[in-house]
């Protein structure tokens, strides 16, 4: 499989996640201040709730519900409750087109 356009980068908004579905795998897909996209998976390890309804700040993805802050780049978690982390996808950039393959998790 390869990688499928999941969003436009003119749909992001920086320090903000969005949820999208790429063959039926939930991601949030984040803007970093930076201006790097990140693609993690959508679901806390710990409550099962969407992390893209979270907040953004600087590297990490804090879920709204119990506050644990997931890493964007390794999608470690950096704080309890959760302790397992949460799965990292490859970015690819073509034109504005947001691409990532939902069936390779990349490398950390």
């Amino acid at each position: 499989m390869s990688a499928v356009r999941v969003c436009t980068l003119s749909e992001l908004v920086q320090d903000e996640a969005i949820r999208v579905e790429a063959d039926g795998v939930p991601v949030a897909i984040v803007l970093d201040s930076n201006g790097d996209v990140h693609a993690i998976g959508d679901t806390c390890t710990h409550g099962e709730v969407s992390l893209s309804e979270g907040f953004v700040e600087d590297d990490t993805l804090e879920c709204w519900a119990h506050g644990s802050a997931f890493s964007l780049t390794t999608g470690k978690p950096l704080n309890l409750p959760a302790y397992e982390p949460v799965p990292v996808f490859a970015v690819e950039i073509d034109g504005d087109d947001v691409l990532i393959d939902p069936n390779v998790k990349k490398e950390v």
